[in-house]
């Protein structure tokens, strides 16, 4: 099998590059913009090449040489912020990268699955009522990253409809785990509890909005996701993955903060409020897991020690933030 996983060099990306190279003998492309965040295993099936998937000739002599026969799309601006501060280079970069994609896909001498990604943003505020949320729930997107991922979302559905094309959509919940940028939820904590550890900073971890509850998911329950769904998904289909329950953020920063070897004082910082927020989101994935099997399997409390863990380790090695 030859595989294409786009940001690769990304947070999800080197996860599900790892993944695939421990327990598959696939041919990985791995494409990576502008530089990798991290550098999955170097081994010979695994093969990264700097590309900007925003120009349509490239991204199609990318697709030609290669000739994958499954792509994981995972390469977007998935920063919520960001979108609220330049709405269009969202809205350009993750529609633009994902339609050349396809346009190469579609026109090219052999077919291959394509794996959609996008979010439980997609769903925006539920009612309670609503809840789990379910793909069939109302889409609501209520920021510019979302309206992108409905977009990304209707368009491998529009794909899939008018050209037959093997597309299988995924909307994957919050998730996080040891890797991922700290300007994400969790990672944002566990970052800078090790810095006040190493005494790089004061004893304060700055906050947002803590009243809010989120459905988290380890990283590496959700590459492992999407090797299920390259290998059983229905084509055409949409997929919530997801744990079912909603973690509070006061709780998990109260987790962390009871795993540090340092008394810690918390501060809000009205930074870091988002212009749109929702309370509770969790959602069901009941659907994917009637059709592969798959559920989480790493426990919360595992995330967070692996995450700060993780931190721990990259400020002792005075390795900068990304």
């Amino acid at each position: 099998m030859r595989a294409l996983i786009t940001g690769a060099g990304g947070f999800v990306g080197g996860h599900l590059c790892t993944y695939l190279l421990t327990h598959t003998s696939w041919e990985i492309l791995g494409i990576v913009y502008p530089e990798p965040v991290q550098e999955p295993h170097p081994l010979p099936s695994l093969h990264l090449v700097r590309a900007d998937l925003r120009d349509p000739q490239e991204t199609a002599r990318l697709l030609a040489d290669f000739a994958p026969e499954v792509v994981f799309h995972l390469a977007a601006q998935s920063y919520v912020p960001a979108s609220f501060a330049d709405p269009w280079d969202t809205l350009e970069t993750n529609i633009r990268m994902q339609l050349n994609l396809l346009e190469a896909v579609r026109q090219g001498e052999r077919s291959a699955r394509v794996l959609v990604i996008g979010s439980n943003e997609e769903y925006g505020a539920p009612c309670p009522e609503e809840l789990p949320l379910r793909e069939g729930s109302p889409l609501r997107p209520r920021n510019p990253y979302a309206v992108s991922k409905v977009t990304q979302d209707m368009l491998g559905l529009q794909y899939h409809l008018a050209y037959g094309m093997d597309v299988v959509r995924l909307r994957p919940f919050n998730h996080t785990g040891p890797g991922q940028p700290p300007r994400f939820v969790v990672p944002a904590f566990a970052h800078q509890i090790a810095r006040i550890e190493a005494g790089l900073q004061e004893p304060v971890v700055r906050v947002g909005n803590l009243d809010v509850a989120r459905d988290f998911t380890d990283v590496r329950d959700v590459v492992r996701a999407y090797h299920l769904a390259a290998l059983h998904g229905e084509p055409g289909e949409v997929y919530n993955l997801a744990s079912g329950r909603p973690q509070s953020i006061r709780g998990l920063l109260e987790s962390l903060l009871s795993l540090s070897t340092v008394q810690v004082r918390v501060e809000v910082d009205p930074a870091l409020y988002r212009p749109a927020d929702t309370v509770v989101v969790y959602g069901s994935a009941e659907k994917f897991q009637r059709r592969t099997g798959w559920k989480p399997e790493i426990p919360f409390q595992q995330t967070l020690r692996d995450t700060l863990e993780y931190w721990r380790s990259r400020v002792e090695k005075g390795e900068p933030s990304t």
